[in-house]
């Protein structure tokens, strides 16, 4: 989509940091806002601010890992404006800091609960609204720099989500229709509430950050980036795994015969012959 303007767009976690950034640029231009969360006082402060902005906003309290709570947002923004053009899903938490031999299995839940079936609950809520819609649409998930690599130690659960984002984005993206844009969001370190403040301030400016996703969204991109240097360390990860490739399975003649590809478009022929 290359015009959101009078486009409804959805944020979930859009009170703060890169959800509220998304809330203004997407208010920028044209869009009419809904952002959720669960702190009434910091979305109504979102939303007076929005709309000191000119924009045109509103707001609904969700709980994300509850599926009630997002059944009842896409209604309400089906109530309030009968169509749904975007979905951004925005909403996570950082998750407790531990390495893999102490965090519980419970913890892992609730990281995963926000940050990925939160995600997965509102793609199908919404999304196969906005199917049936058959207007041009969106969804875009919030991924990380954690999506390809791992860039903070004890942070297993967090790291976890967002590895699963990133493979729940590419299933999407194939599955969609055509008419439906499919991104993954991919921020570096960026100055939000999901850590500690003496931390978190000296991440890139959300606003900072938000300016250099537009013109990838616009232009239909699938992985949405922002950090230069990010690109180092997943060349760097991604290069221990062709090495352990050329190492131990390096290419040879006749390599396909188990390539699961292959084999389905095979098997798809003989059908058909």
């Amino acid at each position: 989509m290359k015009d959101f303007n009078n486009k409804v767009v959805v944020i979930t976690g859009g009170a703060t940091g890169i959800g509220f950034a998304l809330a203004k640029r997407f208010g920028k231009e044209g869009a009419k806002i809904v952002i959720a969360g669960l702190r009434e006082n910091r979305l109504k402060e979102a939303v007076s601010e929005l709309k000191e902005q000119n924009v045109e906003a509103t707001y609904q309290i969700c709980d994300v890992t509850k599926e009630s709570d997002l059944i009842q947002l896409e209604q309400f923004v089906t109530d309030k404006y009968d169509r749904v053009e975007v979905l951004i899903n925005n909403a996570g938490i950082g998750g407790v800091r531990k390495t893999v031999f102490e965090i519980s299995p419970e913890e892992v839940q609730a990281t995963l609960d926000v940050n990925l079936y939160a995600v997965w609950n509102a793609i199908r809520i919404f999304g196969n609204k906005m199917i049936a819609a058959g207007r041009p649409c969106a969804i875009y998930n919030i991924g990380s720099e954690n999506s390809f690599f791992n860039a903070v130690k004890k942070g297993s659960a967090y790291i976890l989500s967002k590895h699963a984002i990133h493979a729940l984005t590419k299933s999407l993206k194939e599955e969609a229709p055509e008419f439906m844009d499919v991104g993954i969001i991919i921020p570096g370190f960026v100055a939000t509430e999901i850590g500690p403040k003496e931390f978190m301030q000296y991440g890139m400016p959300a606003d900072e950050f938000v300016d250099r996703l537009m013109p990838q969204i616009k232009a239909g991109a699938f992985y949405i980036v922002s950090h230069p240097y990010n690109a180092v360390r997943i060349g760097e990860a991604y290069q221990k795994v062709k090495k352990a490739f050329d190492t131990y399975a390096p290419r040879f003649e006749g390599d396909e015969q188990y390539d699961i590809e292959i084999f389905i478009d095979r098997l798809r022929n003989s059908k058909k012959s």
